[in-house]
């Protein structure tokens, strides 16, 4: 069946939004479709987005069949806006920040771990699981739309974000093609997808309203992330044409981390007034403040909100405490904490409260959105001019936020002030309207954002050289892929052999880099600091003493077995889908093993 829709998706991490248009129209109608979900026990009702929320029921609940949906066989759990509802009373059952949890390189994100720290009689499930639940969710509900369509016949673009190493990019494709997405389904970062909802706003306009050699910044701040990127414009035999130029690091700070601030704050009133909260009432707390915290900062907003939790002592049976916040606290609190006032030159604290820390998501220490900002364009731009900006996320639903930033922005370049794009107003849905464009568009040949890889990619070399007792050889890296290696495209890499150990254990070590932006394949790095190249997943793995001819398993050249090593060179390939393929080739007998930056077992194929 050939396909009748071509579908956006964004697989937020505290939201999800699925947008489609179809394709027998003359132009892209991009429309959101209504997804139904439970909002409480037995009560279903459509919303334009799925809360990135899943409950884990309670056996009495599952039995019952309380959380049951039309198309739902498993009543275990439940995801969306009740699970989000719920999370306020049952936070030790509800998974939140999948996402979040799926680009965090530390951790398998194949195990069982959310909700993190629930106790013995929750069901866990994994990152994975979890973010693959979600999109079951929204292919069910696009079924119960269009029964005539079957989802996995469409055209399907699922965003991620920019800042997502091929790691993670694997992972959430393995989630989405367990799901039900096609396998033909494309990745597209999330910046990139909002500038696409731009372009689709304003039409052939852009051209008018940028001219060569323009940067525009897009900064997506959402409920769990910031997202930086860096568009440039150019020209190609006359025609413009936009070059995604730079992304920034994955910053785990959002409106997820305001809402906690106010709701610190707000406690303190109540304290002020002889209530001390419980752990239940403060994370209802938290939910609260997420409410008070998009009224008060809004362009016509109240001067003051109240927050009323249920009470829980003895004299507060049934009842509800509350506590009046100011629009001009409330205010000075966000803006002062995550968007003071800083210097081009400023770089995020790194600061450590201790040697030892808990395994969780690695929350910025730093939360001043405005000094990650400075770090990002400071080597994005290497001296040049910041012209335009277009903002995308939730948070900046807050005019007060976005005023602060752009006047920021404006600070630092005085002398022609960046602004914001005309059109550029659709703030929560817009990344799943983008990728849904450019689905579209990539099918009529429209305007594209080039860009590929925005890192480059390299492998961890241990250098030959005599063994000192307790320490370990020094590594060297070698770029494997440089940025901005495109999409569908492969490259040798020139090296001196390299040997791949075989028929044992071995640890491979990957790396990656968003600053160093001229380094080519076969450049060696002898050394490097924290700030320029971050290690990414470390794959433990034995390689097995064979090899893959045209697809076949052949078995290593007599006499090779013994040895602990082949001499190998390498070859990458980045597939449409973003994901890096690095070949080891065995050029002496036409022998190749393939590693992925993943972190699944089957490193051999």
């Amino acid at each position: 069946m050939s396909a009748q829709f071509v579908i956006g998706i964004d697989l937020g991490t505290t939201n999800s939004v699925l947008a489609y248009s179809a394709l027998n129209e003359a132009q892209a109608d991009v429309q959101l479709l209504p997804i139904p979900q439970l909002v409480a026990a037995n009560t279903i009702e459509s919303r334009s987005m799925l809360p990135s929320f899943l409950y884990q029921c309670t056996s009495d609940e599952s039995a019952a069949r309380s959380f049951a949906l039309p198309w739902n066989t498993d009543v275990t759990f439940t995801a969306g806006h009740g699970a989000r509802s719920l999370s306020a009373e049952f936070p030790d059952r509800t998974v939140g920040a999948a996402k979040s949890w799926l680009g965090h390189s530390k951790i398998d994100r194949h195990q069982p771990l959310l909700p993190w720290h629930a106790s013995d009689d929750v069901a866990k499930i994994s990152p994975v699981t979890a973010s693959q639940r979600y999109l079951e969710h929204l292919v069910a509900a696009w079924h119960q739309a269009f029964p005539d369509a079957p989802f996995a016949a469409q055209n399907v673009v699922l965003t991620v974000p920019a800042s997502f190493d091929a790691s993670a990019r694997e992972l959430t494709r393995e989630a989405a093609l367990t799901a039900g997405l096609p396998p033909t389904f494309v990745l597209l970062e999330e910046p990139q997808a909002a500038t696409y909802a731009w372009l689709n706003a304003v039409g052939d306009r852009w051209r008018k309203l940028l001219k060569v050699g323009d940067r525009m910044l897009v900064c997506d701040i959402g409920g769990g992330t910031t997202d930086l990127t860096l568009v440039e414009v150019a020209s190609d035999h006359g025609e413009l044409t936009l070059q995604r130029a730079a992304v920034g690091n994955h910053l785990l700070v959002g409106g997820d981390n305001m809402d906690l601030a106010l709701a610190h704050y707000v406690a303190q009133l109540f304290e002020g007034k002889g209530v001390t909260l419980d752990p239940w009432q403060s994370v209802s707390l938290w939910h609260s403040c997420r409410n008070a915290k998009e009224s008060l900062l809004s362009v016509s907003g109240p001067d003051e909100h109240t927050i009323s939790i249920p009470g829980r002592s003895s004299r507060l049976i049934a009842g509800l405490v509350s506590v009046t916040v100011e629009r001009i606290h409330a205010t000075d609190l966000l803006l002062h904490g995550f968007f003071p006032n800083a210097q081009l030159t400023e770089r995020p604290a790194r600061g450590r409260v201790s040697g030892f820390r808990e395994i969780g998501l690695p929350y910025e220490s730093d939360t001043a959105i405005t000094r990650h900002l400075a770090a990002f364009l400071s080597q994005a731009l290497a001296g040049e001019k910041l012209t335009h900006v277009l903002f995308n996320g939730g948070v900046f639903k807050a005019s007060a936020l976005r005023s602060r930033l752009l006047g920021q922005l404006q600070s630092w370049y005085p002398d022609a002030p960046p602004k914001i794009v005309d059109g550029s107003d659709d703030l929560d849905f817009s990344v799943a309207r983008g990728a849904c464009f450019y689905g579209w568009t990539k099918l009529r040949d429209g305007v594209r954002i080039r860009g590929g890889t925005g890192r480059s990619y390299y492998v961890g070399i241990e250098t030959a050289g005599l063994a000192i007792p307790g320490t370990g050889r020094p590594l060297k890296a070698l770029c494997v892929v440089p940025h901005g290696m495109e999409e569908g495209t492969e490259v040798d890499v020139p090296s001196d052999p390299i040997g791949l150990v075989v028929g044992e254990s071995a640890r491979f070590r990957f790396f990656s880099s968003a600053n160093r932006r001229t380094d080519q394949p076969g450049d060696v790095l002898p050394r490097w600091s924290p700030e320029e190249l971050n290690e990414t997943d470390s794959l433990e793995a034995t390689l097995p003493t064979s090899a893959t001819v045209a697809g076949i398993a052949t078995p290593v050249a007599s006499g090779l077995a013994e040895e602990d090593y082949v001499p190998v060179t390498f070859h990458s390939r980045i597939t449409e889908l973003g994901i890096l393929e690095l070949w080891c080739v065995d050029d002496s007998a036409d022998r190749r093993w393939k590693l992925e930056f993943s972190v699944r077992d089957d490193v051999e194929r």
